[in-house]
């Protein structure tokens, strides 16, 4: 079999390699392509990565006071793929002198030969992100970076990011899915959302407000409300509801289909037991 021509008329066979690029691209697992391997300093066991880790020891076969998750920073030791040397946590495998990976972080102890996510540190974090750093800002009181296109418009919420995934349940601080932002300032995987949409939820699973416009959504209401007649026993019926997008409680006329707040004509209400406290308050006061 005839070696391989480049376009330069130039055989592969020809082009020199760099000792520390050899198995560049060709090991790692499905979360990283790194030439090394992880050895777990919780239970001393041989991983590609701490996620490869945290799967096979939070698996439902696992006891689950066996269970337990990484701690990344306490990585000490590595092995290399290439020669099989096992050594401190470095970047250059000290035997062979492979390049462990392209992007590699001391504080973090992380390798990925994939430099084409634009990785970086983040200090504040304690923890290296992707999409590079000329391209986020660290929020301390939401305690995450975020997107420098939200740098002032953005709705803090303190340690907005250091929860489980409303829908999921994932932990979202160190998630390596895509993480979208909601105009209430809760936080929650783009993917939850886009599946909520599909099935026709449009409000955060979190405090219930509206995340989209649904300005057409109330105009439909508002036909059907006006299309369906009450029994007569009900027309007079009068309600409160909570407002759910503005805050707003309003007494209204009992409907079957829906409520609309009288402030900002949101349906997005919920009825409610009782008038508000002060309402309350003063109806006490004019019965004595």
């Amino acid at each position: 079999m005839e070696p391989q021509m480049e376009s330069n008329g130039i055989s592969n066979d020809h082009v020199h390699v760099s000792p520390s690029e050899i198995g560049y691209g060709s090991y790692g697992c499905s979360h990283y392509k790194r030439r090394c391997k992880i050895i777990a300093p919780c239970c001393n066991e041989v991983f590609d990565c701490r996620h490869c880790h945290n799967e096979s020891k939070n698996s439902i076969e696992m006891d689950p006071v066996d269970r337990h998750d990484i701690p990344r920073h306490d990585l000490k030791r590595v092995i290399c793929s290439l020669c099989s040397a096992e050594q401190d946590v470095q970047q250059m495998c000290v035997r062979c002198g492979v390049c462990m990976g392209k992007y590699f972080c001391s504080k973090c102890k992380f390798f990925d030969d994939d430099v084409s996510k634009i990785q970086y540190h983040c200090d504040e974090c304690g923890i290296c992100r992707t999409g590079g750093r000329e391209n986020f800002f660290h929020c301390n009181k939401c305690g995450c970076c975020y997107s420098s296109a939200m740098k002032d418009s953005h709705r803090c919420i303190e340690k907005a990011m250091h929860h489980n995934c409303p829908v999921c349940f994932e932990f979202l601080f160190d998630t390596m899915k895509d993480i979208t932002v909601l105009p209430c300032g809760h936080t929650i995987h783009l993917a939850c959302v886009q599946e909520m949409q599909q099935h026709f939820q449009y409000s955060c699973p979190v405090c219930s407000k509206s995340f989209c416009d649904m300005s057409r959504v109330w105009e439909k209401l508002d036909e059907e409300v006006a299309a369906t007649r009450m029994p007569e026993m009900y027309q007079n019926k009068m309600v409160w509801i909570l407002c759910n997008d503005c805050g707003e409680t309003s007494e209204v006329n009992f409907h079957l289909v829906a409520h609309k707040c009288l402030k900002c004509k949101s349906y997005n209400t919920k009825q409610t037991q009782t008038a508000p406290a002060s309402c309350s308050s003063r109806i006490e006061e004019m019965v004595r």
